[in-house]
């Protein structure tokens, strides 16, 4: 039921290869915060286009951009440059590593493919058991999870590493909770905000939540679309990578530089925080309050916040496969040209047009499900087979 390759992107709304017109709320898996062909940015990447991609040398905007991060988050005070989320969270472990001279890990939430952070998950063939074994998990807003790994792992434990936030807010504090338990036993409090990085404020969820970390990774956002990610933090611990190894040889290439400070600087004069909270905000209470309408609320909700909210879907009295009933959503939001897969990543781009249709196909896709709830069958909906999870066993 899907469409598989997509051919253009304009503002909000994209065209697969057969001309089919969708609103997006993928946005290339979050990095599209202002919209898909944006003049301003386009522009200084023409304009950079014309100067040279990628030199021998360094290159000024390395630093001009370096120094605004530094201006806009508050644990910025030196920056390191790469590609993906991915390569970010990696230099920030190994940095955590030769900084405390441990080897551990604890994480919470999702952090990339490399093989100190997959290793934990259920897709961890190819990465070698000791290195799984120097990864542990703890628990959103379960202190007392935190707490068992320090004990279980004393004195071992290099960095502590985690989402800010995702579906459900942090409770009690936990945020500031996390940053003085690891700091308590010794270890480097690092926030990973590849999504979160300016969509809920523009320093961060560090700004928004008031917790500053030791380091922090940003990427997704940074540069509307082009390939770049930021390892920030303190000057004493990024000092480290003098001698730690950490090397692209795209690090420094200066079309996505050239991006990246246009996209900050239209976050800066647009109010386009301001936009994207009220039309999250929108998409979200409208989602909920249909939820309540067609007597759903045992079955789905919109989590998280409106910048970057999640639709779940929970099994209610009768046991149904919430997979299956995301699926039958998806199905009928693609047919209504809504391009979504459980998740708002809401973008400058999306107006109120757009939230008014996108919330008109939610209607229509929710009265299927609630049909197919009542007749107990909801394969029998279904037009293909359901989405798979990629991490969690249902």
């Amino acid at each position: 039921m899907a469409p598989k390759y997509l051919q253009r992107g304009q503002g909000c709304h994209v065209w697969d290869v057969d001309g089919n017109e969708f609103i997006d709320y993928g946005m290339g898996l979050h990095p599209i915060i202002l919209g898909y062909a944006y003049p301003r940015v386009d522009e200084a990447i023409k304009n950079q286009l014309a100067q040279g991609i990628t030199f021998t040398l360094n290159h000024p905007l390395e630093v001009e951009l370096a120094e605004v991060l530094r201006q806009v988050i508050p644990c910025c005070e030196m920056v390191r440059y790469g590609k993906n989320g991915s390569d970010v969270t990696a230099a920030a472990i190994r940095l955590a590593r030769a900084y405390t001279g441990r080897d551990k890990v604890a994480c919470c939430g999702y952090h990339g493919w490399q093989d100190w952070y997959v290793g934990s998950t259920e897709r961890n063939k190819g990465i070698p058991g000791a290195v799984r074994a120097l990864t542990k998990t703890f628990g959103y807003n379960q202190i007392d999870t935190l707490h068992r790994v320090f004990k279980e792992n004393k004195g071992e434990i290099a960095a502590v590493i985690m989402e800010p936030v995702s579906a459900i807010p942090p409770q009690h504090q936990f945020l500031h909770e996390v940053k003085e338990l690891a700091h308590r036993e010794g270890a480097v409090f690092i926030l990973d905000e590849i999504i979160t990085g300016f969509r809920f404020a523009l320093g961060g969820a560090q700004e928004f939540f008031g917790v500053t970390p030791d380091l922090a990774t940003f990427g997704k956002a940074l540069s509307n679309g082009m390939p770049l990610s930021a390892l920030v933090g303190k000057a004493e611990i990024m000092r480290g990578l003098e001698e730690v190894f950490f090397s692209f040889t795209f690090g420094g290439e200066t079309l996505s530089l050239a991006a990246a400070l246009a996209t900050i600087q239209e976050l800066r004069e647009q109010n386009v925080l301001d936009s994207i909270w009220r039309m999250g905000a929108k998409l979200q209470n409208g989602y909920n309050d249909l939820v309540i309408e067609l007597e759903l609320t045992d079955y789905t909700r919109c989590n998280g916040f409106p910048p970057r909210s999640i639709v779940s879907f929970f099994p209610g009295e009768k046991g149904f496969d919430p997979l299956e009933m995301k699926s039958l959503v998806q199905q009928e939001l693609l047919k209504r040209g809504i391009l979504w897969a459980g998740y708002h990543a809401v973008s400058f781009s999306h107006g109120a047009e757009e939230i008014e249709k996108t919330l008109a196909a939610y209607r229509e896709a929710l009265e299927i499900l609630h049909r197919a709830i009542e007749e107990e069958n909801i394969r029998k909906y279904l037009q293909g087979p359901p989405v798979q999870p990629v991490f969690r066993r249902v």
